[in-house]
């Protein structure tokens, strides 16, 4: 792993409110003075909030993607996926989601049944991730990771664990491997 450098802070970009429906939403990309940061499309902050029971969840039904992949962090609650390649799972906190839609697919985001029913805390990021040209055609593919199933790699003497999602971490191989070599991971 490569040894990490100080920066300093040149410019601040606070994300936008942008509700969907009752679902609180903040998106930091794109803003009015931060258009695109590639190859980042999109970031999206749903949350945290409080469902009360009998809600209608989240309401990314079915929706079509291509030509790029969405990564998407449950930090509360719970995330049911399914789509038309055959993916399909529900995710609960501290798992991951991570979509390849490249060619095409049709896929929803939904809240479980029991969540639904019995409502509770809901807070989750999710990050679209451009491919290139190259690779927009690729097959579309879908992991759901738990959060047992995501390394912990202990750094600085155990002072700080990396959560390793995809790439590779001080030695430890992610179960993600990113198209465009991307390193992504829960730092605490």
């Amino acid at each position: 792993m490569t040894a990490l450098t100080s920066r300093t802070v040149a410019r601040l970009h606070p994300a936008q409110r942008d509700d969907i429906g009752d679902l609180i939403t903040r998106r930091p990309l794109p803003g009015p003075d931060l258009p695109q940061v590639d190859p980042f499309l999109f970031l999206n902050h749903h949350g945290p909030q409080t469902y009360p029971p009998n809600n209608r969840g989240l309401p990314f039904g079915p929706h079509p993607h291509r030509g790029f992949e969405t990564v998407t962090f449950i930090l509360e609650g719970e995330l049911s996926h399914a789509d038309s390649g055959g993916g399909e799972s529900i995710i609960g906190p501290g798992g991951v989601q991570w979509m390849t839609a490249g060619s095409g697919l049709i896929h929803a985001e939904l809240s479980p049944a029991s969540f639904k029913r019995d409502g509770g805390p809901m807070e989750i990021l999710q990050l679209w991730v451009n491919l290139p040209s190259r690779l927009k055609m690729t097959a579309p593919n879908y992991v759901g990771l738990q959060a047992a199933d995501i390394p912990k790699v202990a750094l600085d003497d155990g002072r700080v664990t990396v959560e390793a999602v995809s790439g590779r971490w001080a030695g430890t191989e992610a179960p993600i491997q990113s198209l465009i070599d991307i390193q992504m991971a829960v730092v605490a």
